[in-house]
């Protein structure tokens, strides 16, 4: 990644990452907001994403934790994912950003992640529940905000010491073990709490 900042090129491994995870979520996004309106028209409906009775986001969309701001969680998701898309873009085309706009777009990310974690305790604890399409979701905004919250230091688009832009180097480097812990901590949560290996064998 270091490379990146002496040589002046594009960051194209990072642009195509925040282009392709944020079509995957914003994809996840619109089918629950499509599931969402079919259920609205027709209360009888059964989204596509209900596989079980652990593995279902019927449970979700109807719940307050759905609509925590007051309307659909899916609208947030739509155009949330917009961010990652539109800057990985504009990465591409060879746009540099200043450091006030990575700092505004960790905040947002921060916003995400946390979001992200509040909604799989509330799934896992209080719906009992796994929403396919929202596991989506949280499987690339956890990577998302981690990349995002090291590689401008890593790489000088947020200035700082150069002990500290060689700390970033390493934990940008190693993101991908911090990654995979986030995903065991909550796959192993879910588990103790609803046993989802033994209900994906049912099914």
């Amino acid at each position: 990644m270091s490379s990146e900042l002496r040589t002046g090129s594009r960051p194209v491994g990072f642009a195509i990452f925040s282009i392709v995870a944020g079509v995957i979520g914003w994809f996840a996004s619109f089918e629950l907001l499509t599931e969402f309106i079919h259920k609205l028209k027709d209360p009888s409906y059964i989204p596509n994403c209900n596989v079980s009775v652990i593995v279902s986001c019927g449970p979700n969309m109807e719940s307050w934790q759905g609509s925590a701001f007051g309307f659909t969680n899916t609208l947030l998701g739509i155009a949330a994912f917009m961010a990652p898309i539109i800057v990985g873009v504009a990465l591409l085309a060879g746009a540099t950003f200043a450091p006030w706009f990575w700092r505004i777009y960790q905040l947002g990310m921060l916003g995400g992640i946390s979001f992200v974690f509040w909604l799989a305790f509330q799934s896992i604890f209080s719906l009992g529940t796994l929403c396919p399409w929202c596991m989506v979701v949280w499987t690339v905004t956890i990577p998302l905000f981690w990349v995002t919250l090291f590689r401008p230091y890593a790489v000088g688009d947020i200035p700082v010491k150069q002990s500290t832009q060689r700390l970033f180097e390493k934990l940008l480097s190693w993101a991908w073990v911090i990654i995979l812990i986030c995903y065991i901590a909550i796959a192993f949560t879910a588990q103790l709490r609803l046993d989802w290996l033994a209900e994906f064998s049912r099914v």
